[in-house]
Parts: C-alpha cells; structure tokens; sequence
C-alpha cells in the first residue's frame, strides 16, 4: 500500500481512508474526530522518551488515560474472593525504582507475555486502590522480551526500523488509543509521503532566509526525531506556518478594503468640533491630541479609517471618539456609537449628552429594551438624518435601522464584538463608513496587528490629570475571620470619611452555575481542562522553591460553589452592625437595563455609599468619589478583567484608593501568583503580557475574532514575536514582487480557506 502511495499526492487534506487500514482510519476518526493527515500529523507528542529507559510514574494523574514504559518487577497470579477466575497481579518499577502493581482480570495473556525482567509499554486510565495508583487492565505492548529479544505484535513491527537512540514520542492517549497505536499510524502516513508532492505555503526562498525546515520536513523532526533537538526545529517552522498564514489573511484583507471608497469628513473651523473644544474645561492630553490629529487626517481621506483605539482604564478614548464623531457631523455626516452592553450605552449617552451641552449635535439613543413609540421615532431621527449622533447596542446593527449618511462607526469594547458584527454596518452602506473601535483591555502589537491585522492600531498614552494611584492588596480569608472582618471595617471607614465603595462578586446567585462558566473556572482557577477528573499544578512558594499541589475536580467544584454572589452577599452585608446606616444598593446583569441605569445614575449622583454588583461595573462607570472597591472571591476573574475592575477607582483627586484581591483559596495555590501579579503593577501592558502567556489569545481577547485564534494551535502572539515581525517582512516583499501570489499558489489557497472556515465559524 504505501509503495503505491508514493506515486500520488499526499498533503494535509487527504483522508486517512487513502493511506491507512481501514480499521485504524475509524478509530481514529471515532476516537479523535481525525479524518485527514493533517488532523493526525497536528496530534503532536506529549513528550518523547527512550525506548529502552522505564517512564517516571510519578507523571501519573488519577483519572486520565496514560502510556507509559516499566520493567516488570514480578507477576502473581490469586482467586478471586467473591466470584470464580482469577486476577493477574503486575508489579512494575521506573527509572528510579518507583512501584506500581497492575490488576488483570482473568489475565492469561498478561500472565502469558509478562516476565520479571520483560520492558513494555502500559496503557490505561490511572485510579487509586487503598490510596495507592494503579491501571485495572491496562492494554500492554512487550518492548523487550525477559531474555532480551524484541517483543512482538503488528503495533511493534516498526521497532526494527528505529535507531535505538533516538527518543520516542510519546502521545496524549485515549482509552481504545493507546500512543504506540498513534505512533504506528503516523509513521504510516510518513512513509507515504514525499517532498516532491507535499503542497508548502512558504515559498523555498523564504524558507531558505529563515532556515527553515519543509513543512513535510517539521512533521518529520517532530514525529520521528533523531534527537531531541530535532522536535523544536520542526515547531518553529509549523509556528512559523501560521504566522505566516496570519500575515497572508491581514494582506489579503488589506487588499479587499483598500478598493473601498469613504464620504471624506475634513474639518470644519467653526463648527461643533471647534465649539466643543472651546467650552472644555480642561487641556486635552498630549495622547488625545496626537490620536486626535491621526483620526482627523483618516477621516478626512477618501479611503475608509480602520482603526483600533487602544488605551489604560479611564484614558479618555470616549472624548478622542467624540470629537471624531463632531468632525463627521460637521461635514453633514452621521455617527453610530455601540457599546456591547444597554447598561454602557446609556452611560455614555448621559455623558456625551453631558459633555456636548447645549450645542446642536442631534443626539438618539436606540436599545433593545425601548418601548415601540420610542423606538420609532429613534429610527425615524436616524432615518431623516436629525440624529447626527446615535448611541446604542447591537440593535443598532440591525438591518431595520437605516442612516441617512453614516459616516463613521465607533465600536467600545472591541473585545465584546466579532469582526462579522464591527462590518454589518459598513458592508451595507456606500460609500463605506470609517471605522473607530476602542479598547481598554491592554493588547501588546504583536497580538494586536495579528489578532485585528484588517485595524491600524493606535495606542492612547497617558491618563489625565488630577488621576490619583491604586494601593492594591490581596486578602487571604484562610489567615482567619479577622482579616474578612478588617475589610468590612475597613468599607464603614471610606463612607463615614463620606467617600463611595464598590463591591464585587463574581455570580448573581448561588445556583447560577451554568456547564460553560463551571467549565471556564476549573480552567481558569485550577487549571483543569474539560473531562479531566484531576491536575496537578506547580507554584513557587515563598522561599523559592517549585512545589506541586493534588487538586481533583470534586474539590474544585465545591470551591466555585462557594463563590460569593450578590444575592447572598446583600443580606449578610445589610445585618452586619458596623455597616449599620450604610446606604447599600445592588446591581447586576438580570435585574431590567432602566433598573440598573438608575442604580448607576444613583452611585454617580452619591445617594449610595455601597454599590454591591457584578462585571456591570466594569467598563463605563464614572464615580470620582468612589475610593475602594472590594472583589470578593478575586481568583475567579481573569487578570484583564480584575484591572477593568480597579480602574473604577481613582478617578478624581482623590486619596487613599484602595482596591482589595479577597480569596478564600490557600495561600500556596498556585491562582494566587496571578493575584500578587495584580496587586503588585498597574502597568495593564505588564499585566496583558502575563495574561496572554498563561492563556490563549482567543480566551483573551475574546473567540469572535475571526475565527483566527481557532486557527492558532502552536503559535503565541507574545512569545513569537520574532516570527509574526519576519512573517509580515516576507509577506509583504512577496505581495510588492507579486502582487496576486501567484508563483505562491499554495498560499493563496490556504488563506482563502482559512477564510472561508472564519466566515462559516462566525455566520
């Protein structure tokens, strides 16, 4: 079969039918969903072993399937107590003389292959019998026979082949999958393939620049190494790979928007701009400015601004989108402000109303929630071209809403929204609208370019004047009641000096616990992927040592069932005597939008000393006078949404801002690093940069972003900054050589289908 192979194309697109046995082909396929050779070729080695070398059993997980190698120490074969046959007990040593005993029920073939002295490879799930671990049948493969001759069996006939020095990979197993298994179809698929017909996306004379290995090449230094170098190699090209494809996608886009034709909106020297600015009652920062001379320059071009905004919690990107949009206005034209939230959206509309006074801007607000009398004269004002100024959520995006002459389109929290959302409204109108979207989550370039490679990014330096600092401490309940106590004490103090107090919790209620957010929280908090039973986690305690802790799914779960919510938190905090006489308030996303506006409304006006909420708070409330904030059960947020959450503090000129990390979680877990991590900077790029490390970029910065960060599987935004910078040189020296790709055939098929499988992920 594979002779005959040879003298046909195999490329990552050819069915495992082609080239495997029928048999392997739907297990893997059953087992692993796999119906390609790329989907096998992308299974990479969890680690690579010598053949000849017992594995260490202290890798060992209760509850997961694990392949591993042992030396047999002895074999004992005993009846059973309380049924008729007999179990085969295995005992096996590692590399170290470390222990482990196997039960095989009625085991006469382990009883038959299994000698003192015999190497083989075990497979099975790990669990525990009298404290002690152990695999209850587990599928075995001899290595090497007791009197040191090959073992046998159609998954070891490849043995021969090997160099015996080379390392072995070894594959993340399933339970009918063992990794020899793996291994013996992955070397198939190898062999059948050739470098003659395997399709590359990076042309030779890039790969030659670079040093790089064929992309056939990196599947082989990965699958088949000859030393254990040889796997690095091979992920760098395959990294490379896919910031190459990034790059492609971001030149390919680049090319489609630069067809597009804008209504230019230069500005105007005495109109509502000119206005606005003269009544400002402080200086523009020096980052508002500059950012708001490059935005005027865009929007004054015929070609559609495409602009990312990025800058730190409460650096004034509303006010460098609002004088975007008066230039719009000023030239006849129409601008849409969306905020992801009905909540955030009537902030802003009382703070652009606030802002812009008396001036006669036209300002609509269009929400879901509006009642139908409402809602139809909002779509008739933005209809006859009367709202110069529409602000909104997502129902602005429908297809019922129609402007008069959009002119620009300003997106809050981009993370909030994906790239088919950010185009609804340009895709519909001509000529196209520009583009403005913001963003206080703190993004690195690297990621930014890449992640939102069709949006020029601009970064929004600086915080205004009068902004005070954060103290931010992290608050261990296990050291005893006194502590939680003291932060209680701590809020009585801030509202008796007449200040305002934020807290925070991470549910609503104590039965709010849906499957995605339990699922998000075992990963996020203790690293437990989805199905796993248990993990185990390294930390650095405080004397520098690197320590590992047991956490098993039970325990975890009982843990996020204790979270603090607002509703049982409400009723502690209102019978709390030293909080006697506090004016406390709660908000949240279930309670009706007006609701909790009013709530808002009411915390920016003082009438409340303490509001107790979810993440409603965290983007767009605006309370000089608040100075502290609570977060209780702080490890059950990420770390950007811990910074949004502090920047709701500090906000006027005030001192003595105080944010409080609470957790209820031992001080040696290891979430409690990304707790200190916090406490210890301000700096939200520091902090994104930690984030984006321990976590996917997709996570982060949200999975709506095209579909790209589904496409990701080796290369991250931070650490392969190398990469992505001499990807973007090589794409761009190839689009300037030849502009439609052509002698870069395979490039253009794989960017086009990456693509299209964005399109249909996001429709």
């Amino acid at each position: 079969m594979t002779t005959a192979l040879k003298d046909q194309t195999i490329g990552p697109e050819t069915p495992l039918t082609r080239v495997l046995d029928s048999k392997d082909a739907k297990k893997l396929t059953r087992e692993l969903g796999y119906t390609t050779v790329g989907e096998l070729l992308g299974r990479h080695p969890r680690k690579y072993a010598d053949l000849y070398e017992p594995s260490s059993l202290d890798a060992l997980i209760p509850g997961e399937y694990a392949t591993f190698t042992a030396e047999v120490e002895h074999v004992h074969r005993r009846s059973m107590q309380r049924r008729k046959g007999f179990l085969v007990e295995v005992t096996v040593a590692d590399v170290v003389g470390r222990t482990l005993t196997m039960a095989f029920f009625m085991g006469y073939q382990a009883e038959k292959a299994l000698r003192a002295g015999t190497l083989a490879w075990f497979h099975g799930q790990v669990t525990t019998y009298r404290d002690q671990l152990t695999l209850n049948n587990p599928d075995f493969a001899v290595i090497r026979q007791a009197d040191g001759t090959p073992g046998e069996g159609e998954d070891l006939l490849w043995l021969e082949q090997l160099d015996t020095d080379a390392p072995i990979p070894i594959y993340p197993a399933r339970k009918s999958l063992p990794s020899w298994t793996l291994l013996r179809c992955v070397r198939r698929v190898l062999a059948a393939a050739d470098e003659e017909h395997w399709p590359d996306p990076v042309p030779a004379e890039v790969r030659a620049a670079e040093d790089l290995p064929s992309e056939l090449e990196a599947h082989r230094l990965i699958h088949t190494p000859g030393h254990l170098r040889d796997p690095e190699r091979g992920l760098r090209r395959l990294r490379f790979t896919e910031a190459f494809l990034l790059q492609g996608v971001r030149e390919d886009q680049a090319r489609e928007l630069s067809l597009a034709v804008a209504s230019p909106a230069p500005p105007v020297e005495d109109g509502l701009l000119a206005a606005f600015d003269e009544q400002l009652e402080f200086e523009l920062t020096e980052g508002q400015r500059h950012c708001g001379e490059l935005i005027a320059g865009d929007l004054a071009a015929a070609a559609p601004m495409n602009r990312l905004l990025q800058g730190e919690v409460g650096s004034g990107k509303t006010l460098v989108a609002l004088r975007a949009m008066l230039q719009v206005v000023d030239a006849g034209g129409q601008a849409a402000f969306i905020a992801p939230t009905e909540v955030l959206a009537l902030q802003h509309a009382r703070s652009i109303h606030a802002a812009v006074g008396e001036l006669p801007v036209g300002i609509t607000v269009l929400t879901g929630s509006m009642s139908t009398s409402e809602r139809k004269k909002a779509l008739l004002d933005i209809a006859s071209g009367a709202a110069g100024i529409v602000i909104g959520t997502h129902a602005v995006l429908s297809e019922k809403v129609s402007f008069a002459a959009l002119g620009l389109v300003v997106i809050d929290e981009q993370h909030r929204f994906g790239v088919e959302q950010r185009n609804a409204l340009r895709e519909r109108y001509t000529p196209t609208p520009h583009m403005l979207v913001m963003s206080a989550t703190p993004i690195p370039r690297s990621v930014a370019v890449t992640v939102f490679g069709d949006l020029e990014l601009t970064v929004l330096d600086g915080l205004p004047a009068g902004r005070s600092p954060i103290a931010t401490h992290v608050v261990p309940m296990i050291r005893g009641p006194e502590w939680i106590n003291r932060v209680w004490a701590r809020v009585a103090e801030t509202v008796a000096a007449g200040h305002q107090v934020y807290i925070v919790c991470p549910k609503i209620s104590q039965t709010e616990q849906d499957a995605e957010t339990l699922n998000r929280q075992l990963l996020t908090r203790f690293g437990l992927e989805q199905g796993a039973a248990a993990v185990e986690l390294t930390y650095t305690d405080a004397a520098g040592i690197q320590r590992t802790r047991h956490f098993t799914r039970q325990a975890a779960l009982a843990h996020i069932a204790q979270d603090a919510s607002v509703e049982g938190m409400e009723e502690r905090l209102r019978a709390m005597p030293q909080l006697a006489g506090v004016r406390l308030e709660v908000a949240h996303g279930q309670m009706p939008a007006a609701e909790t506006a009013e709530r808002m409304r009411a915390f920016e006006r003082g009438e409340i000393d303490v509001l107790l909420a979810t993440t409603v708070v965290e983007v767009g409330v605006d309370v000089p006078n608040a100075t502290m904030m609570v977060i209780l059960d702080a490890d059950s947020f990420g770390i950007s949404t811990l910074h949004q959450l502090r920047g709701r503090i500090g906000r006027g000129r005030t001192e003595g801002n105080l944010c409080l990390l609470v957790t209820r979680l031992p001080e040696d877990h290891p979430s409690m690093e990304r707790l200190h991590e916090v406490a210890s900077t301000g700096d939200g790029m520091a902090l994104a940069r930690l984030d984006l490390r321990r976590r996917r970029e997709g996570d982060v910065l949200g999975a709506t972003q095209t579909g790209r960060s589904q496409r990701l599987k080796l290369l991250r935004l931070v650490d392969d900054e190398d990469l992505i910078r001499s990807a973007e040189k090589h794409i761009t020296a190839l689009t300037t050589r030849d502009p439609t790709w052509e002698t870069a055939k395979e490039l253009r098929r794989r960017v086009t289908q990456w693509r299209a499988d964005s399109e249909v992920r996001t429709s």
